[in-house]
């Protein structure tokens, strides 16, 4: 069966298959949310939306931040978990952070995550002896923890409130209920398959080593954590009434970030935008759409801010330390440089 699985796999890599048919969903999940957007913000009244963000208490907003602020640290276990895994526990943990912090806000707004976070971890990653294979084994394992999360809340919170997620897939709740079991007997079988015996993918260099049992529980620990962080800074920005309760708006703000993840647009935006006022239809669209920009700006706009300001002066940093390096390195061995000057000494004369 799994050979018969891998072979399948094969191709599909080989005709390009995969890439094609994720192409159709990108643009396919695209095409709809404008679709959906377009007709939702009909009638908004954008001057009313400005008032729902000034009418906002700072209590709130200050709660949302730190909520966002737990959020990415919990991301960086993501890199500190990957990082060990892979055998490079040499690597301190303020790097790990600096990696993930900045891979992710990035990668967050600029959109092909697997693409410019890994461009960022490898700029970092290499000052410490690590090479492309490396990082991507840990964009790989980063991503593993981010979609073993995913998968716990969402089966978890859909076998609880499965009318939460028929509000945007416009499913029976008893066909949601299923597919969260579904999903939860996937998981319990994936950690059951990890714990047996060690488990690998990949070939050659290529080759990873899986977590097992034991630290695959870890990982699902920490995708529920920051996805829960996350989940409760919207809920704090998102109307009090009605009050759907935290469950609802958690299922409904993992499934909308899922959909913007499938998108490949920046931050998702447009379809996180869509699937949440779709998913969370009984609130009021001005104070909610403002709720929603207030996230934004806490969870997008602000990291990424700080990540273009770290990763600056940390080029800065190390441009400086490597130019006095260069200096140093002149004072205790000048030879060369003396050998230059008598060069160009001898050519003067010469013309």
């Amino acid at each position: 069966m799994l050979e018969a699985i891998r072979r399948a796999m094969t191709f599909l890599r080989q005709k390009q298959i995969l890439h094609k048919l994720g192409v159709v969903i990108s643009v396919a999940v695209i095409g709809i949310a404008c679709y959906v957007l377009y007709h939702m913000l009909r009638g908004i009244d954008f001057n009313e939306v400005l008032e729902a963000i000034k009418s906002t208490e700072p209590s709130q907003i200050a709660m949302a931040g730190l909520f966002v602020a737990a959020g990415y640290f919990t991301l960086t276990f993501y890199d500190l978990f990957a990082v060990r895994a892979i055998g490079h526990a040499h690597v301190p943990y303020r790097i790990n952070a600096l990696a993930a912090f900045t891979s992710y806000s990035i990668g967050h707004n600029v959109g092909a995550s697997v693409f410019t976070g890994g461009a960022v971890r490898y700029r970092i990653y290499s000052a410490y002896g690590l090479n492309a294979i490396d990082v991507a084994k840990i964009c790989f394992l980063a991503g593993l923890t981010f979609w073993l999360g995913n998968a716990a809340v969402l089966g978890l919170g859909i076998s609880y409130h499965p009318e939460a997620a028929a509000s945007i897939d416009q499913l029976p709740a008893w066909l949601n209920r299923t597919l969260a079991l579904m999903i939860i007997v996937a998981l319990i079988g994936y950690v059951v398959w990890v714990w047996t015996q060690p488990r690998v993918v990949g070939r050659g260099p290529w080759t990873v080593v899986l977590p097992g049992g034991p630290l695959t529980l870890l990982q699902i620990a920490i995708g529920i954590i920051d996805l829960g962080f996350c989940a409760l800074a919207m809920y704090v920005l998102v109307p009090d009434e009605p009050n759907l309760g935290f469950v609802v708006v958690a299922v409904i703000f993992v499934s909308a970030t899922l959909l913007g993840f499938a998108s490949h647009s920046p931050g998702g935006l447009g379809v996180f935008d869509a699937a949440m006022l779709v998913g969370l239809w009984q609130m009021d669209r001005e104070e909610l759409l403002g709720g929603m920009l207030l996230f934004r700006v806490l969870y997008y706009l602000s990291p990424f801010v700080i990540s273009v300001i770290l990763l600056t002066f940390r080029e800065v940093i190390i441009g400086a330390r490597s130019k006095r390096l260069q200096q140093a390195a002149l004072k205790l061995d000048p030879g060369p440089a003396r050998e230059a000057a008598y060069v160009r000494e001898r050519s003067d004369s010469g013309a």
